[in-house]
């Protein structure tokens, strides 16, 4: 599981409670996988493949992409937290 630190070691600003979650992977796995059938479907269209070839390279190629990029997409939700002042869902308690 990746994990950042507790606070930034630049200003001091606290990370704990921001909460990413699965966020960054979810939206990884929706953006690569529909450049990766793009890809897979051009390959087989111009050159037609056997599926053990596809399979070697679509998949190895999904898993490093996505494992790669976490870091940076959860480094981006977190700022997009921070930015738009983001907080937990509460129900609104005001009388009408």
């Amino acid at each position: 599981m990746l994990r950042f630190a507790d606070t930034c070691p630049a200003c001091g600003l606290n990370f704990s409670g921001f909460n990413v979650g699965d966020g960054p992977a979810a939206f990884l796995t929706l953006i690569l996988g529909a450049v990766v059938v793009a890809l897979a479907i051009m390959l087989e269209l111009t050159m037609h493949p056997p599926l053990w070839l596809h399979m070697l390279i679509w998949i190895p190629f999904t898993a490093i992409g996505v494992i790669g990029c976490l870091r940076l997409a959860k480094g981006a939700l977190m700022a997009a937290e921070y930015r738009n002042a983001a907080r937990e869902g509460r129900i609104d308690q005001r009388p009408e």
